[in-house]
């Protein structure tokens, strides 16, 4: 692990880093915040997977969420969203698609089941890394993010619930398999059969009884002014009843007028922090 920079931040240390991973196949770059408790004692975590065209930077930068996780003593990590400069033909071709744009899975189809094995690397290979190099309670794990990170925030959860015990999401795009961004990313990731690409449906994996704790409370925030939802991409109210209908306790709030960005993140990351420090911290 190499360690690109790293800043003073709210009494901890916000760090940048690169290593060398086994499940992409290329060099990933993450973000660590490191609250000051970690001076003292072992923390627990908690991961923020980021939108397309993101990297580790954005919601390090943007969200302002290191106050509330030196608050409650929670270490931040911030994966990128995507293998980089892997050479796969066609990777750059499309700001939706490929670069930027992992979608948390492992794809299956060539050329891109080289390196594009981002669920691999976010629920084993990442926290491995973690483990072996920061003071992390390695069994007190929690999950969020925004868009197609908060799509991956939900089916990491949801298939792996004895891994991560707190789950949260910003806008996230709650059933690939029936928006555009999902069927256009999977059929090239994963290919034609469809009944494949369900394993990274979070409506799907809900309406499967996937073994999420019933007691844990998901938290979902979504801007009723959000241009992607009215284009039909995100369909939050579609996993809304798929909890429903399974009895998964959900809190889905529409947040007038805030949009897809990291203002609308900002403004309610004090609200996801504690919800994860609820369950992680006690």
């Amino acid at each position: 692990m190499t360690v690109l920079n790293t800043h003073q931040c709210f009494g901890g240390k916000l760090g940048f880093y690169q290593h060398e991973s086994s499940a992409c196949n290329s060099s990933m770059r993450f973000a660590v915040y490191q609250p000051p408790q970690t001076n003292d004692q072992p923390l627990p975590v908690l991961y923020f997977l980021s939108g397309l065209t993101c990297t580790e930077e954005n919601f390090m930068v943007k969200a302002g969420a290191q106050r509330y996780a030196a608050e409650q003593g929670l270490i931040l990590v911030a994966p990128d969203t995507s293998p980089r400069n892997t050479g796969t033909p066609g990777e750059d071709d499309d700001w939706d698609f490929g670069t930027g744009a992992g979608f948390y899975l492992n794809a299956t189809e060539k050329p891109w089941s080289q390196h594009y094995r981002m669920y691999d690397y976010v629920v084993e290979e990442l926290p491995q890394v973690m483990a072996a190099n920061f003071a992390v309670k390695s069994d007190r794990q929690g999950i969020f993010g925004h868009s197609m990170g908060g799509h991956g925030a939900l089916i990491c959860a949801l298939r792996n619930p004895d891994r991560y015990l707190s789950l949260s999401a910003y806008a996230p795009i709650a059933a690939p398999t029936q928006c555009p961004w999902g069927q256009t990313s999977f059929s090239r990731y994963l290919g034609s059969d469809t009944s494949t690409w369900t394993a990274y449906d979070a409506t799907e994996l809900m309406l499967a009884n996937s073994g999420w704790k019933s007691d844990r409370s998901i938290l979902i925030d979504q801007g009723d002014a959000d241009t992607f939802l009215h284009q039909q991409q995100l369909l939050p109210e579609t996993f809304e009843a798929a909890c429903q209908q399974v009895g998964q306790p959900l809190t889905l709030r529409m947040q007038p007028g805030y949009d897809h960005g990291y203002y609308f993140i900002a403004t309610f990351v004090e609200d996801h922090i504690r919800h994860h420090a609820a369950v992680l911290c006690h």
